[in-house]
């Protein structure tokens, strides 16, 4: 039979699949057959005609996670669409999901010697239609990794609180991985977290320093995400956008605020900002900045000869109806997750679940 690990977390974006994704290419080191589910997805994508959890169809494209046996709809068997919550409170169960995630399992687990099983949210997502983390980790009798964000006292409190539902449902923690440690406290949250969490009897297998490069969105993602018009693709429209600013002011003092990578939000009126920006990308100006790319904001598509600008300076350049206070709220709120094509980041994760996890444990505690 496979080797398994379900790998939860203490809250929403606490690091899941940035753990389960380095994981995986540890694993690959050390075992051929390397199998990867995700029993319940909340944001899936259409794959050969299924519902499958985006998370799935990240793994299978970075690492040709698959097996012989089985469709990707079995690395991604229940999909939590728009009223499934609802239809369930007051209909009950339209299907035997237990059975249909016990099957998958089973199906994509044949051929593997391990496979890496990857949650939602924290323990008691999912309780809402009897499905909670620790119920399908018990279903599965997989032990778990638990995941927290960093700090001292918060990671030790929200490990407490999660653990003791997976206590009820009798299922073991392997270990704690506590993940987005600020990198000037890293030595002292990364000894301090392992002394309280031992303290409760919980094996610490790694402490992760933030990663400020895994947070920061690109151009194409912004698009996606937030489901905005591309008026022009440009040059690398996978390119990060880590600065944001609003070009609301006068040019020659919004171009001091200007750094490599930024984000400019601009009302599409703007001609005058769109051109000074577009040379400073391209140094026409005094100093060469690269622009990670532009939002016209207010549909307002700019004339006909800055738009030639824009297109001669390639740089990536979207369009929305909304206004610029509302546009760059929602992208200050943008929830970062991460896309196959995102080769940089993958090689982070790669690297600092190497370096910082305890692999070695992590396989003792395999069951």
């Amino acid at each position: 039979m496979a080797k398994k690990i379900f790998v939860a977390a203490t809250m929403q974006n606490d690091g899941k699949t940035t753990v389960s994704l380095g994981l995986i290419a540890a694993f690959k080191k050390r075992f051929k057959n390397i199998g990867f589910i995700k029993p319940i997805g909340q944001r899936y994508l259409v794959e050969q005609g299924y519902k499958v959890d985006e998370d799935s169809v990240l793994m299978e494209e970075v690492f040709g996670v698959k097996c012989s046996n089985c469709t990707i709809k079995d690395m991604s068997p229940v999909a939590i669409e728009k009223g499934f919550t609802e239809r369930f409170i007051e209909k009950g169960a339209e299907k035997d999901y237990a059975g249909i995630i016990k099957k998958a399992y089973q199906a994509m687990s044949e051929d593997m010697d391990l496979v890496i099983i990857e949650g939602t949210g924290h323990a008691g997502v999912g309780s809402v239609f009897d499905l909670s983390n620790a119920t399908v980790a018990k279903l599965l009798d997989a032990n778990v990794i638990l995941i927290s964000s960093g700090g001292i006292g918060k990671p030790i409190d929200e490990v407490m609180l999660n653990k003791a539902l997976f206590d009820k449902e009798g299922v073991r923690l392997a270990g704690i991985i506590v993940n987005k440690v600020l990198p000037d406290k890293y030595t002292k949250v990364a000894r301090l977290v392992r002394m309280g969490l031992e303290r409760k009897g919980l094996d610490v297998l790694g402490v992760l320093p933030y990663q400020k490069i895994l947070g920061i969105p690109t151009m194409r993602e912004i698009q996606d995400e937030l489901k905005i018009n591309t008026l022009f693709v440009g040059e690398n429209i996978d390119r990060p956008a880590e600065n944001i600013l609003i070009g609301a002011m006068r040019v020659k003092y919004a171009l001091t605020f200007v750094k490599n990578n930024t984000l400019l939000i601009i009302p599409g009126d703007r001609d005058d900002m769109i051109k000074a920006i577009c040379d400073l990308h391209v140094g026409k100006l005094k100093r060469e900045c690269h622009i990670g790319g532009i939002i016209l904001s207010g549909g307002l598509v700019p004339k006909p000869w800055t738009m030639d600008f824009v297109k001669n300076s390639n740089i990536p350049t979207l369009i929305t109806s909304e206004d610029t206070y509302s546009i760059a709220s929602r992208v200050h709120s943008l929830k970062i997750k991460l896309k196959p094509q995102d080769s940089g980041k993958i090689k982070v994760i790669v690297d600092m679940v190497e370096k910082y996890v305890d692999i070695d444990r992590v396989m003792a505690n395999l069951k």
